[in-house]
């Protein structure tokens, strides 16, 4: 990881430039603009903005060929997708109903941001898997029409080692949570199994461990060790309050 990260109120400026002409004509010799491409080519990122009514690219910054193979002018969801690991998949189809819903939501209100994030293992311009970072800042305008847009950064956040296991995801209004990645950042997310998830859901709908057991077809031995790795991997006194912190971050 880079040791001296930007702040990314930059982006902010960048929206407040370029919101009125819907993300037109973006100069690159804006001092904003070189900024932003210098802070992509040193970080290893690349941003884009998205409408997300029409599911269209407006914008696209120069090393998204680095680092997914994709010409700026080229760049679409289906790129992402395409180049995803197929084991990390799911996170794609998470992120995708939360988008949907955060928009849905937007317009019903007239008003909104909001924070999407989450990492995954992508092939990159060399053919090898590299996780990246997408954090995407979602917020409704009614500039130049109302609409929704979504600003990503995407990071190669390669040099953190998650294991098999875990992954980076986060869906909420935290907007302090929209920064450059570090260790704290990526800690957000699920550590736990599978199973373990199942268990926590199951727990959060009110059922007991002894419906639990039946339910997934498990001893209520296995249903209560299962409920103690998770207390245990949490940190937390109660699994009342893992399940609300869990509901903040939007992975249930």
């Amino acid at each position: 990881m880079k040791t001296s990260p930007y702040n990314y109120n930059i982006f902010f400026d960048f929206i407040e430039s370029y919101l009125p002409s819907g993300f037109q004509n973006i100069n690159p010799d804006d001092p904003i603009m070189q900024h932003l491409e210098e802070a992509m080519q040193t970080y290893d990122q690349f941003f884009s903005v998205m409408e997300l009514e029409q599911i269209k690219v407006l914008f696209t910054s120069k090393r998204s060929m680095q680092i997914l193979g994709v010409n700026p002018s080229e760049l679409s969801p289906a790129h992402f997708l395409s180049a995803m690991h197929p084991e990390d998949r799911n996170r794609f189809k998470w992120a995708v109903t939360q988008k949907l819903k955060i928009e849905i939501g937007f317009f019903m209100a007239k008003r909104g941001r909001a924070l999407l994030s989450y990492s995954g293992r992508y092939q990159n311009s060399s053919g090898d898997f590299v996780q990246l970072l997408r954090q995407n800042y979602i917020f409704y305008s009614a500039v130049p029409k109302p609409t929704v847009f979504s600003l990503q950064i995407v990071t190669n956040i390669d040099w953190h080692k998650f294991n098999k296991k875990c992954f980076h995801r986060y869906g909420g209004t935290n907007i302090s949570l929209f920064k450059f990645p570090d260790e704290e950042l990526l800690k957000i997310g699920s550590q736990y199994t599978k199973r373990e998830l199942e268990v926590i859901k199951l727990i959060e709908m009110g059922l007991s461990s002894k419906q639990i057991a039946e339910k997934l077809f498990l001893s209520l031995h296995t249903v209560s060790t299962h409920r103690s790795n998770i207390l245990d991997k949490s940190g937390k006194t109660s699994l009342s309050e893992l399940i609300y912190e869990l509901k903040e971050q939007g992975l249930l």
